[in-house]
């Protein structure tokens, strides 16, 4: 198997690189083993030393690291420098608390003991199946907590971002990561099951698609593993009477675009209550109509290209499916002529659950609009839907923040503001979107061994 860079910008190959033989990936697996014992018993302080210096080679990197993203997955450049800067943040950041998360938890004594507490241990290997969409940031959103825990990884990313690949494994060994704590495969993803199958591979994280994780949970389930697993998302962005409008406009479109609009938490289903409905889908639809389309790489551009030709024919696809059946375009919904894999930012009203975009994740820069009567219509239109990763609401009025707190069906709500992901709050959905959480105190704790210990 061939693998290769093609940038979707022009549609043309700019290299490929040969997979990992089985040999390859066995001598790899097998130093991944033998270096965990070392690693787990290296001092938090030396292991946070190294972490940290991860993120000062990233942040040095920056332009040779955000280019290379840019022209391996359409990123538009100034979003690719935020993300290295971000990726770096979390090395630091975990290099910093990471001691602290994973302090040993006392448990008052009693009679019959005289000692109990919880501590926290590195199991082993752990093999990260990541997605192109934030090559960077998802493998570093792992990578950090896991390495300063004591883990090893191995890392298996999507196939048109091998140079980011290769790249954080050179990072981490020049910022001074001994050989075999983290290490880069290039294989196929028909190899990941015979790594989940192998006993010196001790967990699994994927982000990724609802198939993928179907496959890797089923696999890693067969052989008694624990997964974390980060899938897709349909977010529901809320704007009730009381919001203030222009900054739901301007954030809204934001979370719409945002990496492309390829990103599991962006904003995708607009609910918008009848009282305001009108005037937010005018002012929205002119802010998409207004954003500027083109060359990634060049800092003006606030939409660049969908990273694969696949992907950007099945947004157009979706589109096409709901005009069919009577669904307005407010804007954009007309493919881009031209060389790459350029798709218009794009309003879609009037949507019926007969059309795909109704429930399918929508993995591009188009917006759905909904409209809603009440706020109980708005949650329940909002709950309506496979997954449950992220929330958006818009509102002033403190009890209905409460209910939307309170009864949104998502593992973060955000009010007044669009789902991000932060270093020190847990990272993770519920439904179709996956379980387990990454980031924060249950991010660092989820690939440990959580031991009781008493003592008489």
């Amino acid at each position: 198997m061939t693998i290769a860079i093609i940038n979707p910008a022009t549609g043309e190959t700019v290299r490929t690189f040969a997979d990992h033989s089985d040999a390859e990936v066995e001598a790899r697996l097998e130093l991944a083993d033998r270096s965990f014992p070392t690693w787990r018993k290296t001092s938090f302080a030396t292991r946070a030393e190294i972490v940290r210096r991860i993120g000062d080679v990233l942040e040095a990197d920056i332009e040779e690291a955000a280019r290379t993203m840019t022209i391996e997955m359409g990123k538009p450049i100034e979003q690719a420098r935020g993300e290295v800067r971000k990726t770096a943040g979390g090395f630091r950041y975990f290099a910093d608390h990471a001691e602290r998360l994973l302090v040993d938890e006392e448990v008052p004594g009693t009679a019959a003991k005289k000692r109990s507490f919880v501590t926290h241990q590195p199991i082993g290997t752990v093999l990260a199946v990541m997605p192109w969409n934030f090559p960077l940031w998802q493998v570093g959103r792992f990578a950090a907590p896991a390495l300063m825990l004591g883990n090893t990884a191995l890392l298996k990313h999507a196939s048109n971002v091998p140079q980011t690949a290769l790249y954080l494994e050179e990072a981490c060994l020049r910022a001074g990561m001994p050989e075999g704590v983290f290490q880069t495969l290039l294989i196929g993803s028909d190899k990941v099951e015979g790594l989940l199958r192998d006993p010196r591979v001790k967990a699994a994280t994927l982000t990724g698609s609802e198939a993928a994780g179907r496959s890797v949970a089923a696999v890693a389930g067969s052989e008694i593993k624990k997964t974390v697993l980060e899938l897709g998302g349909s977010d529901p962005f809320i704007v009730m009477p009381s919001a203030d409008m222009a900054r739901a406009v301007e954030v809204g479109v934001k979370a719409r675009v945002q990496n492309n609009g390829q990103s599991c938490i962006a904003a995708k289903r607009f609910i918008l209550h009848e009282d305001i409905a009108e005037e937010y889908e005018e002012r929205f639809s002119a802010a998409m109509a207004k954003l500027v389309v083109g060359d990634p790489l060049e800092s003006s551009t606030d939409v660049g290209p969908l990273a694969t030709l696949s992907g950007r024919d099945e947004v157009a696809d979706q589109v096409a499916d709901a005009v069919s059946k009577g669904a307005r375009v407010l804007c954009g919904g007309k493919m881009i002529d031209g060389p790459g894999w350029y798709y218009p930012p794009t309003v879609v009203a009037g949507l019926t659950e007969q059309m795909r975009i109704y429930r399918e994740e929508v993995f591009g820069p188009v917006a759905s609009m909904f409209t809603v009567g009440s706020i109980d219509e708005a949650i329940a239109l909002a709950n309506d839907s496979d997954f449950g990763l992220g929330s958006n609401a818009w509102t002033e009025d403190p009890g209905e923040q409460q209910r939307f707190i309170d009864e949104l069906e998502a593992g973060l709500v955000f009010i007044n503001w669009m789902v991000t992901s932060y270093y020190d709050l847990p990272f993770g959905g519920i439904k179709r979107s996956g379980f387990g959480r990454e980031l924060s105190s249950p991010g660092v704790k989820e690939f440990a061994n959580t031991k009781t210990v008493w003592i008489d």
